[in-house]
């Protein structure tokens, strides 16, 4: 299999994109030194792997699980079937499973797309731009089926997780549900989970998504001599995943909690009735630190 792997380029870093690989970043390093700023992958070799080895990938129509084999659309019910071999829900929608296809590549900016007829007719688009140290990511859904259906979004990006690794992100709330991960409510932020001032992972493994964002989190590497500045727009959540003794972490900007087609009033989930979009982005800022 031959991919299309595309680079884009500013004064200080790089990012390589696999379109095919359901509209991947494969990695994002600094050209002076090839430092990863997202988990590395190795770009000659990318037969066979999917998203969840790669450096980032966007999640749409919706993101993370959803349970009793569907859900409720306005013309009926939608049946889904899991879509993993490992998880007994089907996940993070089927955008990610799919080819995209370069619309457009400049030095700086890519524009990524995904016509897609599963589980329902729409249009994804992720813009990828570089500028100045920032990593740009726009992610847009357009419904083309003739019935209005329920979305979602969001962005999957992992990081590299080192001894020294720091998180800061504020959250009002965290969703809390029952021993299958999936939540059924909501309750304050507990002590261990909190990082209004930045603090070092747990080493428990953490899951879940949390509410009352304000769309800024800050990564500290001060081993490795930089921060990251994170900062998302048209979303309130994020999914922090902290599995246990690996090398990588997720914090996910998403518009939504797990299971939120369950959960009362659809939490985040917007109804697009034909040729309405919705629309969410992430922006990554590299600074070196002292």
């Amino acid at each position: 299999m031959s991919l299309q792997l595309l680079t884009l380029e500013d004064e200080l870093s790089r990012v390589a994109l696999a379109p095919e690989i359901g509209g991947s970043l494969v990695n994002w390093t600094l050209r002076a030194n090839g430092r990863p700023l997202l988990r590395p992958s190795v770009e000659d070799r990318l037969d066979g792997v999917t998203p969840r080895q790669l450096a980032c990938y966007p999640l749409a129509p919706w993101s993370n699980r959803i349970a009793e084999g569907g859900f409720d659309n306005p013309d009926g019910w939608l049946a889904l079937a899991p879509n993993t071999p490992h998880d007994p829900y089907p996940i993070h929608g089927s955008a990610w499973q799919q080819p995209w296809r370069a619309i457009e590549c400049l030095s700086r900016q890519a524009l990524l797309r995904l016509d897609s007829h599963e589980p329902f007719p729409y249009r994804a688009e992720l813009r990828v731009q570089l500028i100045d140290g920032s990593l740009n990511l726009t992610l847009s859904v357009t419904h083309q089926g003739e019935h209005p259906a329920w979305y979602g979004l969001g962005l999957h990006p992992y990081f590299p997780r080192g001894a020294q690794t720091q998180l800061q992100a504020s959250a009002q709330q965290v969703w809390i549900g029952s021993a299958d991960r999936l939540p059924d409510h909501q309750e304050d932020v507990p002590p261990t989970w909190r990082f209004d001032q930045p603090r070092a992972l747990p080493d428990e493994r953490i899951d879940h998504a949390f509410s009352g964002w304000d769309g800024r989190f800050r990564l500290l590497e001060p081993e490795a001599g930089y921060q990251l500045e994170g900062r998302a727009s048209g979303c309130d959540h994020f999914l922090l995943y902290t599995p246990p003794q690996q090398d990588f972490f997720c914090i996910e900007p998403v518009t939504h909690p797990i299971n939120a087609h369950h959960l009362p009033g659809r939490p985040g989930l917007k109804l697009l009735a034909r040729g309405e979009t919705m629309k969410m982005g992430l922006t990554l800022t590299y600074r070196e630190v002292g």
